[in-house]
């Protein structure tokens, strides 16, 4: 049995989490592989709004297992607040002993770095993400597993803390107290020890045994560390290829591939956004699209659809079909615009440069409609919409599968 996966298309918040929520329904089994609590996901089910960041969408599927992979990094804290919000989790969640924590200093440290750059500021959320990441990578960090035996963890913690001291001096850090850190641990450990697991040979023994499994990325191709707008990109592998590193799968364990975009584009955070639309129009869209993070009630900068970075990501992850979320939000525009090519110093150029800064894009219209909501077969879309989901299609050379024509779950249309 191959797993099929759902990725993010753009710069994050393609609405992902609507789309894992209602393909829950029909598998056994979601597994988050990457990230940490600064991604979110919005799901509306019968009129009630759901916001997860850990806690893999599937978890309001009654009936399926949901796995947080050894490839994201958790936050204790953030996680067990999160896990408050439902009952009789056990046996319906996992979480890798692998996956590496982030702790209070990761936290500081981020907020301490942003703060030093200035203008200069990457636009992180602040939550300790990339301290953590850097931890991993650096070798000192620390997983969930070690949870175990805290008495080692917090020796461990306090030892580097002392080594560190000069560091956390120069970033005005308090570092706290053995007995401190121990007790902190302690909570944690109260909690989440019963949840950790070996996900990895779970993962494989639940694909041996013909489950249906499901992969959920968070944020989106262009913030990739490797792939995307560096360096404004988030601290991991975003890209389809990541699910293989943060579940321990192997290529060929990888099924269909469902890239979700959004019927435009957003952004949080600095770093390049080349059809962001800075009129009255980029207003419209955020407010008709209630385009403010989840994890961080920032508001999103808006724009058109851009479909050479869509074609590039699309080849990237390898994707099947592509899903279109909210493109009710483009009901009542006169004419909808699509970037099918930028311009480089007075240069066409049809595919994704190195650097994002120095572009213009270059915009093809459409006309418009008044209103897409509740449709749910293709057939009843006005035609001028049928006929943009359709050039869509021709530009980034991706069948598209599914069509969301307003947040609640049932107003989708599959093609």
């Amino acid at each position: 049995m191959k797993a099929d996966m759902i990725v993010g298309i753009q710069w994050g918040d393609e609405g992902k989490g609507k789309i894992v929520d209602l393909m829950a329904q029909d598998y056994d089994v979601v597994c988050r592989y990457q990230g940490g609590h600064n991604a979110g996901h919005t799901i509306w089910v019968d009129g009630v709004r759901y916001a997860l960041h850990l806690i893999p969408s599937g978890i309001l599927n009654p009936k399926a297992i949901n796995i947080i992979g050894n490839g994201v990094v958790v936050s204790p804290e953030a996680l067990i607040k999160e896990m408050a919000q439902f009952t009789e989790l056990e046996g319906r969640l996992f979480v890798s002993d692998k996956a590496h924590m982030i702790l209070n200093h990761h936290i500081l440290i981020d907020q301490a770095k942003e703060k030093l750059r200035g203008e200069k500021a990457i636009g992180t959320t602040g939550r300790g993400i990339g301290p953590s990441y850097g931890s991993k990578i650096e070798r000192s960090g620390h997983r969930l597993g070690e949870l175990r035996d805290t008495t080692k963890l917090a020796t461990s913690l306090v030892e580097f803390y002392d080594e560190n001291r000069a560091l956390f001096g120069a970033l005005d850090i308090v570092t706290p107290s053995y007995d401190a850190l121990k007790r902190e641990l302690d909570g944690y450990a109260k909690v989440l020890l019963p949840f950790l697991s070996d996900t990895t040979q779970m993962v494989w023994g639940l694909l041996d045994a013909k489950k249906k499994v499901l992969l959920e990325g968070a944020q989106g191709t262009m913030l990739d560390i490797d792939h995307g707008t560096y360096p404004f990109v988030t601290s991991s592998n975003t890209i389809s290829a990541g699910a293989c590193v943060g579940l321990g799968l192997n290529p060929k364990d990888i099924g269909k591939v469902t890239g979700i975009v959004k019927a435009y584009c957003t952004r949080v955070g600095n770093g390049p956004f080349p059809t962001e639309d800075f009129g009255k129009e980029g207003d419209q869209l955020r407010e008709k699209g209630k385009e403010f993070g989840t994890s961080t009630g920032r508001p999103r900068r808006c724009g058109w659809f851009d479909a050479v970075a869509c074609r590039y990501a699309s080849r990237i992850n390898g994707c099947d079909d592509l899903a279109i979320m909210k493109l009710d939000v483009l009901d009542g525009f006169e004419t909808i615009k699509v970037c099918v090519a930028y311009e480089m110093n007075g240069v066409r150029v049809e595919t994704l440069p190195e650097d994002l800064e120095n572009i213009v894009p270059i915009y093809e219209e459409l006309p418009g409609w008044e209103s897409v909501v509740g449709c749910r077969k293709f057939e009843e879309l006005p035609d001028t919409a049928q006929a943009y989901i359709k050039r869509i299609e021709v530009l980034t050379g991706t069948k598209v599968g599914l069509i969301s024509t307003s947040p609640d779950r049932n107003d989708t249309i599959i093609l």
